[in-house]
């Protein structure tokens, strides 16, 4: 017997269509590039198998597949974005990739601080509109070192723990804040989020976002910063509520930010986190490398060829 893969947000993988999606089914694979609410239950027909990437997969949506469609792959870590409940209805297998981009995540958090720490987002503007003055007097922007500064990593998984990795290499000094109980070692001290906050230099999210850490960062959290500190944010932009976090960079209640993700996205074109100069603002590019996404890829047919041999892996329900 035959099976159909259909992917319905090929655009948001395979934009500029140098992967090789073929690997997503020994039989049969469709790509569309994105797919509408009410187009699911015709372009399903015949699927086995559906793969989606960061859209919003509603009960609506699901109990309008066709009863041929059995297993649900999210081409991503996150899955808050899929009706759970409503797949374990159907009997339908869901499946992610947790740690598809690690390396690529944690070496774009560490790109941020760098570039923080060399205030790299004004250098480029001043060259940007002519001003070589960097070059030709003594340097205009200031300049810190990341050694011997305080890092907060606030959750520790895979993307986390890579940071710190990455961070105890650059002598830098760790706080993490995790909801597992583990030993402090040399340079790691686990405290609480508060503690975290209070005394590091940079600020760093590595959390899911569901619920309990929407807006983690808020008024009352970002105002526990020091007025010198830098937030980074790769993880998921609702972590971070950015009204409060605009205002705070305005008013310098902080010294800046660096966010590969956003609330919404594509932010509206007025957002003001485009305009300025405290903050670095990268378009969710943490995981979209070549060899990131084809890995993305290569992962979500490892998980299509384990539930065809009965043993479906890195199963959500």
């Amino acid at each position: 017997m035959s099976f159909k893969t259909v992917v319905v947000n090929s655009d948001r993988m395979n934009y500029d269509k140098a992967l090789d999606m073929s690997v997503l089914s020994p039989d049969e694979v469709v790509e569309y590039l994105s797919t509408e609410p009410d187009q699911f239950a015709e372009r399903l027909q015949g699927a086995d198998c559906v793969v989606t990437k960061e859209i919003p997969i509603t009960r609506d949506i699901i109990m309008s597949f066709p009863d041929s469609v059995k297993l649900l792959c999210e081409a991503g870590t996150g899955f808050n974005n899929v009706d759970l409940d409503a797949c374990k209805e159907r009997g339908i297998t869901v499946c992610n990739i947790p740690i598809y981009s690690m390396k690529r995540m944690a070496h774009t958090t560490i790109m941020m601080i760098l570039s923080l720490a060399s205030t790299m987002r004004v250098q480029m503007a001043m060259l940007a509109r002519g001003d070589k003055s960097n070059f030709k007097d003594r340097v205009q922007v200031p300049l810190i070192e990341v050694n011997g500064k305080t890092l907060g990593v606030v959750g520790e998984g895979h993307i986390g723990a890579e940071v710190v990795k990455i961070a105890e290499a650059l002598d830098m000094n760790i706080l993490v804040n995790t909801i597992e109980d583990r030993p402090d070692r040399e340079h790691v001290k686990y405290v609480d989020l508060e503690t975290l906050l209070r005394n590091s230099d940079f600020v760093t999210l590595h959390t899911p976002l569901m619920p309990a850490t929407r807006h983690i960062m808020n008024e009352e959290t970002i105002g526990m910063m020091k007025p010198t500190a830098f937030l980074v944010n790769c993880s998921r932009g609702g972590l971070v509520d950015e009204k409060a976090l605009i205002k705070a960079l305005k008013e310098h209640k902080i010294a800046g930010a660096g966010l590969d993700v956003q609330e919404v996205e594509p932010p509206a074109d007025d957002n003001p986190l485009y305009e300025m100069e405290n903050v670095i603002l990268t378009p969710h590019m943490g995981w979209r490398g070549i060899e990131t996404r084809q890995r993305m890829v290569d992962m979500v047919a490892d998980n299509i060829k384990a539930y065809i041999a009965g043993k479906p892996t890195n199963v959500i329900v």
